[in-house]
Parts: C-alpha cells; sequence; structure tokens
C-alpha cells in the first residue's frame, strides 16, 4: 500500500497505571478505545503512517519511556490491559510530557515537522483533559486534527460527548469513527 504523506497518529496517555482514584471508571471506557486504537494503529501502519506515543513522566524525571511500559504494564497495574493491548512496537516514537498537553515543555512540535505531518489523529486517555489540551495546542500550531469518537475514552459518557462536541465546533475537528479515516 502507498505511504501516507502529512499525518500522524498520535496514542496519549494510554500507556498508563491509572493508579488514581477514577482510575477503575476510566479503564472500563478504557479498554474498548485500546482494542480500536490498536485496530487503527495496524490499519496506519500499513500505510507507514508514523506512530507517536505521547504519555505522562508521572512526574518521573529520571525515567524514560522503557521504564514507563515496564511500571504500567506491571502485574497489578490497573492499567496493564491498556499496555498489553498497544504495547509499542521498535520503530514508534514517543515523547514523555509533565503536563497535559503534549506540546508543552516536548520535542513534539519538532518531531512532528521532521515528520513532515500537518494532520494528527489524536487518540487516548482523557479525552477531557489530556488529549483536549493537546488538540487545542495542536490547533493553535495550525494542524489538521481528526479525533476519532471510538478512539478516546473519558471517565463519563457526559464528559466524552461534551468534549467531542468542543473539539467539532471549536477546533473543527473531525470526530468521526477511526474507520473513516484514511479508509481508502
Amino acid at each position: 500500500m502507498r505511504r501516507v504523506k502529512g499525518h500522524a497518529l498520535l496514542i496519549v496517555d494510554m500507556i498508563n497505571a491509572l493508579d488514581f482514584p477514577e482510575g477503575g471508571k476510566l479503564l472500563a471506557t478504557a479498554r474498548p478505545a485500546a482494542r480500536r486504537i490498536a485496530t487503527l494503529k495496524e490499519r496506519l501502519k500499513s500505510r507507514r503512517v508514523p506512530v507517536v506515543y505521547v504519555n505522562d513522566n508521572y512526574g518521573q524525571w529520571r525515567s524514560d519511556f522503557k521504564q514507563v511500559i515496564e511500571r504500567c504494564g506491571r502485574d497489578g497495574s490497573r492499567g496493564a490491559p491498556l499496555v498489553e493491548t498497544l504495547h509499542p512496537d521498535a520503530d514508534d516514537y514517543f515523547v514523555l510530557k509533565p503536563e497535559r498537553s503534549g506540546f508543552r515543555d516536548t520535542p513534539l512540535r519538532r518531531l512532528l515537522q521532521d515528520l513532515e505531518a500537518d494532520t494528527l489523529i489524536l487518540t487516548g486517555i482523557a479525552l477531557d483533559a489530556c488529549v483536549m489540551a493537546t488538540a487545542i495546542d495542536a490547533n493553535m500550531h495550525g494542524f489538521r486534527l481528526f479525533v476519532p469518537a471510538d478512539c478516546v475514552a473519558a471517565e463519563t459518557p457526559a464528559r466524552k460527548t461534551a468534549s467531542l462536541k468542543l473539539l467539532r465546533d471549536s477546533l473543527q475537528a473531525d470526530v468521526r469513527q477511526s474507520r473513516s479515516i484514511l479508509a481508502r
């Protein structure tokens, strides 16, 4: 299949221990999203679309992405099923972030420039926090946005619905289901 230029898939905070009080609630909605992200990732990688994991560093300033994967994927970690479903491949990129937005105080913008991406496909958790903050910053940097509704999760259906409406109406993000993204 031919390479699709100009696109990048961002997977936000799906490598996650979910070790906070609402983590169980978020896991319930994140598991189906993770399966759909995995399917989308496989389809996009076959078209040579780069995949970038944009993940919280959990305040661990001396860690790297491999350590984050190990910590979040351990037996007993609430988020281990997400790590299992979306374990990064050797050719995937990663950016660790200290804040909600994947752009704030990270090299993400430079990486996307080097990848020649002008269209981002944002997926992940939590839609109403880190995905939203990343989308707002991406919009300010001039990126075109896809935020497939079936590849994002929030703690409640109401939060997800409100966030998708805001992304669509205020940022002109395309929020259709993932199967419609680069379907041809």
